[in-house]
């Protein structure tokens, strides 16, 4: 962590206490015991930082000397070491603050369970009121936490009192019509009940006898089997109206083989499908991409923390699909690298088991196909933002689709031409806003700003956008873009603007100055040197400037139109 000043100091506490901001008052002196429990709470959640001499409400009121005369943040950064288990490796810093020492000690997230040496653990929760707090963490939790870590795979964990009439016969038959699908294991067919489980490691053998694992159970398990080894495993399809009026309310626990036909069938039930003509082109435009819609629920059936007693919720919106999986994103995975992060699933061999059935890809890039079931109807972003550590909750919505945008999506696949998801992140992004910088467009893809850069040139190769300026380049939509969407005006408003707004600045500049010549007006503008003559050309013709000189070392002037 780089060293922490006053005024970044003062800006963290304005920030309030939260998940990983921890105040802690010194005015009793805080003891020794309670600052390694609340690192260990940290390290056991996602890190965070520690402030001794703070009160709850933000007011500095100090830390007294903790070695002495002074606090020596290497004294205090081994005894934290030596008091927890494994070693908590901080970073401590004494910062002076309104005539106070603040004490802040920086937490690591650890990546297995860890305790103080006294074997105290605890972690960092939210509780009801919003407000965080440290509370004692259960051996239930900690095997959730492993799970998060990676560190447990949970559906390879063999049920031993569990036995192979647990299964359902009809559920290895529902699931060889799902391996009719593409990308599945068709040797598989060619196998009874036994070695196709055998081959999938859903069963593993103990003597003579076959015991289901989790993953077994989950897939192909009898309900009663389910509700007694697989207690946790439910899904709740709701249909809410205006107002919270409930049309329908079924609940599950079946196996996942038979669990998603039935969750495909209420999607097909209420998808109803637009017909719309553009052109000679005739379209039919769901409500939700199908295909998309399903990544998202096998992503929530697959991925959930199956260690947590909450069920998966399906709920239909009069606007919105929202889908809701207990547990939050594995270790590592943020709203920020959603889409570029390699596939970290939470139960390997659940997932493995599914991809040879064919229910998921073998890129584990399903992600995208959520992405692209919006994007290619022009309808924005999945939502993701209402997920914590709790669940991850994913709303898909349902608003309006651009029939003129998903025709030329449409012919774009037609052709051989498909646009990737990088593409139509950036066009659709455009559609809405206009305008777009590469900084902004690396964020939407959530790559890098020379890869935005280098996409967005490719795109003005392909007449897919256009930019102005140099420092920063400025892209929109393309002319021939915004004719395909039947918007010509959409283009004079984006590119017109940009020349009137030019226009102004160089009338501002040659009346506060009295001139101005070609490279001032290209610094000016942050525009091309042909932009610039073509600028000040169209200005000369409309009589707002005069010229004196020629090439380099022509000065323009107010013209008549200006002085009348």
């Amino acid at each position: 962590m780089t060293s922490m000043d006053e005024p970044t100091l003062l800006a963290v506490i304005a920030r309030g206490e939260a998940l990983d901001r921890e105040f802690k008052s010194d005015r009793n002196r805080i003891s020794d015991a309670v600052i390694y429990e609340e690192v260990i709470a940290m390290a056991n959640s996602k890190g965070g930082l520690l402030l001794l001499g703070v009160e709850d409400d933000g007011r500095i009121t100090g830390c007294a000397s903790r070695h002495g005369e002074r606090t020596e943040p290497e004294k205090l950064v081994a005894a934290i070491r030596n008091n927890t288990r494994p070693s908590q490796v901080v970073t401590v810093q004494v910062i002076v603050a309104a005539g106070h020492s603040v004490v802040a000690i920086t937490v690591l997230p650890c990546h297995e369970t860890c305790a103080t040496a006294s074997g105290r653990a605890l972690r960092r929760v939210i509780e009801v009121d919003g407000k965080p707090s440290t509370v004692p963490f259960l051996p239930s939790e900690q095997r959730s936490r492993r799970t998060d870590l990676g560190l447990l795979d949970f559906s390879a964990h063999v049920m031993p009192d569990s036995n192979w009439d647990d299964l359902d016969p009809l559920a290895f038959e529902v699931a060889r019509r799902l391996m009719n699908r593409p990308g599945s294991d068709r040797v598989l067919l060619e196998l009874a009940d036994r070695e196709m489980a055998k081959a999938m490691r859903v069963v593993e053998s103990r003597g003579d006898v076959l015991v289901p694992t989790i993953a077994g159970l989950l897939l192909f398990g009898r309900q009663e089997a389910l509700e007694r080894w697989v207690p946790t495993h439910a899904c709740h399809i709701q249909a809410l109206g205006a107002g919270g009026a409930v049309s329908m309310n079924d609940g599950f626990r079946l196996p996942l083989v038979r669990l998603i036909g039935e969750i495909e069938g209420r999607l097909k039930a209420r998808n109803d499908e637009q017909e719309v003509a553009y052109g000679f082109l005739r379209l039919a435009i769901p409500r939700y991409d199908a295909d998309g819609v399903r990544e998202a629920v096998l992503n929530a059936l697959l991925h959930r923390d199956y260690s947590r007693m909450n069920p998966i919720y399906i709920q239909f919106h009069s606007d919105h699909l929202l889908i809701t999986s207990p547990g939050g994103f594995p270790d590592g995975i943020t709203l920020a690298n959603l889409l570029v992060h390699e596939p970290t699933p939470r139960n390997p061999r659940l997932v493995e088991a599914c991809k040879r059935l064919g229910l998921v890809e073998q890129t584990g890039r399903g992600i995208d196909r959520i992405f692209l079931g919006l994007l290619r109807y022009g309808r924005g972003l999945p939502d993701y933002s209402r997920s914590d550590d709790t669940g991850v909750r994913v709303v898909i919505p349902a608003n309006p689709a651009s029939p003129g945008f998903a025709a030329f999506v449409h012919e774009r696949v037609q052709a051989g031409k498909e646009l990737g998801l990088d593409e139509l992140l950036v066009l659709n992004a455009l559609m809405s806003d206009r305008r777009l910088e590469a900084s902004e467009a690396a964020a939407l893809m959530q790559q890098s700003p020379v890869a935005a850069k280098v996409l967005l040139e490719r795109m003005i190769e392909q007449g897919l956008v256009e930019a102005t300026g140099e420092r920063p380049r400025v892209y929109h939509l393309s002319a021939s873009i915004y004719r395909r969407l039947s918007s010509p005006e959409g283009y004079v408003r984006t590119h017109g603007i940009d020349r009137l707004r030019w226009e102004g600045l160089v009338m501002e500049s040659v009346v506060a100055h009295g001139k101005v010549t070609r490279g001032e007006v290209m610094t000016l503008l942050q525009i091309t040197g042909d932009q610039a003559g073509y600028l000040l050309s169209s200005m000369i013709e409309k009589g707002k400037l005069i010229r004196t000189g020629k090439n380099r070392g022509a000065i323009y002037t107010a013209g008549p139109e200006v002085s009348a």
